[in-house]
């Protein structure tokens, strides 16, 4: 009898198999909790604390009331520049990958292998070409040079193409087309609600990753006062003595938003998966 994978139960070994993995997932976030609402005696007790504190207000009152450290001002910066970049993404990526899918122009297969060959080049070998033309733009310090760099993706845009060509047939293009709708049209009102799915797993994958981004707002904001949140809690775990009550809640607060942007979109973004996975 032909059953879906869906309707298969699932034996004992395969919900302790997934349990196992959960909490092996989630221990880190949990023990960085721990550590956020612990003392500095409890982080150095030895066998170490394994049930949460009462000191997370307080810790979380002492990271955001430094002040060298501005981590207020870092998160804002972050919200903006990793919303900024994620829409910027969601939108060239989408028209970038739309194009390529389904409109026929001279190049199209050349200029395709020239985005998936940026994919193998290492971001850290431009990070000198970057930083000298963020310079000549006079942005070195501000927030449009950690913005400007990240607006398009090679990724996005080969992801995009990819999910388009199978979920967006040639046939409902060319009745559209029939019908008198002009490319932009075709694409706002038929390509963008067959790909929701993928648009929201793009977009977590890219929010996550430009919200982590480590190395070039270190580089391009050194020296400024308002980092990015990453950048700050580097700032946070320097010095000679590392209070690590004080880094793991700013840990614990820039972990937040990207909890609730999870809880979210959870399910668009376990669809999106799912469909990618069927039609590859």
């Amino acid at each position: 009898m032909n059953r879906a994978p869906q309707e298969t139960p699932g034996s004992w070994r395969t919900y302790l198999a997934l349990v196992a993995v959960l909490a092996i997932s989630a221990f880190p976030l949990y023990w960085m909790f721990v550590i956020a609402t612990s003392t500095d005696e409890a982080v150095a007790r030895v066998p170490p604390a394994v049930l949460p504190g009462g000191q997370l207000m307080t810790n979380l009152r002492e990271v955001f009331t430094l002040q060298d450290v501005y981590f207020t001002a870092s998160l804002i910066n972050s919200v903006i520049v990793s919303a900024v970049v994620t829409t910027s993404v969601l939108f060239f990526c989408s028209l970038a990958g739309f194009a390529f899918a389904k409109l026929r122009f001279r190049g199209r297969n050349a200029m395709m292998v020239v985005v998936i060959l940026t994919l193998t080049v290492p971001n850290q070998l431009g990070v000198v070409a970057l930083y000298i033309l963020m310079g000549k733009l006079g942005w070195n310090g501000t927030l449009l040079a950690v913005i400007a760099p990240g607006l398009v993706t090679a990724f996005g845009v080969f992801y995009m193409r990819q999910f388009i060509v199978h979920a967006v047939p040639d046939e409902l293009v060319e009745s559209a087309r029939i019908d008198g709708a002009l490319t932009l049209r075709v694409y706002w009102s038929i390509v963008l609600p067959a790909i929701r799915p993928a648009l929201a797993v793009l977009g977590l994958l890219t929010f996550v990753a430009t919200w982590n981004d480590f190395q070039w707002p270190l580089i391009t904001l050194n020296g400024t006062d308002f980092p990015t949140s990453m950048v700050a809690l580097s700032d946070l775990a320097s010095g000679n003595y590392v209070i690590y009550r004080r880094v793991l809640a700013g840990a614990f607060a820039a972990t937040v938003p990207l909890l609730i942007l999870l809880l979210i979109g959870g399910r668009q973004i376990v669809r999106g998966i799912m469909e990618g996975a069927v039609k590859s």
